[in-house]
């Protein structure tokens, strides 16, 4: 039987709750033979602020570079809402992200039937809906510099953040979403700011650039980020993989 070393991470607010089932699946799973999971658990966000006064350890970081697999719950919450911005507790979470190179950041949209009534659009508008929406998760907004807040000589504050993407980030991201969509409607919709912003610009002169070298076989769609926005209430389910970047997502 396999063996794998699991860290956990259950985190602030739900994490916790949420953690305590994920052990009782691993249980179940090992008690069926599918494997052995041997578990650590770790402290991330507010609670390890609370303890260490930062909001994820290095001996954290590296248990979880060590790990076959990192389990997460939730960071943050209004008890932090005062920590310094460099301690708060998602800042725990974005380094893991960067740490651990987790680019590709897979958020599926699934509607059950049970679950149609439930939705605030109409029953026929979400009924069988099935959407991957793929986000870039190392770079773009919430990675680049400068970002900061300086007082300009009036007295005045002015805020600064920076939006960077290298060829090499966009390519990766752009991969994984024709991959995926092989594997399901074989349709990808990338979103983008290409009218106001130099990074959506590039963003699809590579996405197209990869398409035509590589992906031909899938079905490419470029879609300003808000009218996607607009189409996912309007008709969501003309939609597959949608691939966008660390904001938009």
């Amino acid at each position: 039987m396999p063996s794998f070393d699991i860290l956990l991470l259950p985190g602030d607010g739900i994490g916790p709750e949420v953690m305590q089932e994920v052990k009782s699946v691993l249980g179940w799973l090992q008690g069926q033979g599918v494997a052995t999971f041997n578990t650590e658990q770790d402290l991330i966000g507010g609670s390890c602020y609370d303890q260490h006064k930062v909001s994820v350890t290095e001996g954290t970081v590296d248990k979880a570079r060590k790990a076959d697999a990192v389990l997460f719950g939730a960071v943050g919450g209004p008890k932090w809402d005062k920590v310094p911005y460099e301690q708060r507790p998602e800042a725990g979470l974005l380094r893991l992200r960067k740490d651990l190179d987790l680019f590709a950041n897979l958020r599926p949209a699934i509607c059950y039937p049970a679950l149609a009534e439930a939705s605030s659009l109409r029953r026929e508008h979400v009924e069988g809906l099935d959407i991957m929406i793929l986000r870039e998760l190392t770079g773009g907004t919430y990675f680049g510099e400068p970002k900061e807040i300086v007082t300009l000589e009036n007295g005045e504050k002015r805020a600064v953040d920076t939006t960077v993407y290298t060829t090499h980030e966009i390519e990766r991201i752009a991969r994984v979403a024709f991959d995926l969509a092989r594997k399901r409607g074989n349709k990808v919709h990338s979103a983008e700011k290409r009218n106001v912003m130099k990074t959506g610009v590039l963003w699809h002169e590579v996405v197209s650039a990869l398409h035509a070298k590589e992906a031909k076989d899938v079905e490419l769609h470029h879609i300003l980020a808000d009218a996607c926005a607009m189409q996912l209430v309007r008709n969501p389910k003309q939609f597959d993989v949608i691939v966008c970047d660390n904001l938009f997502g």
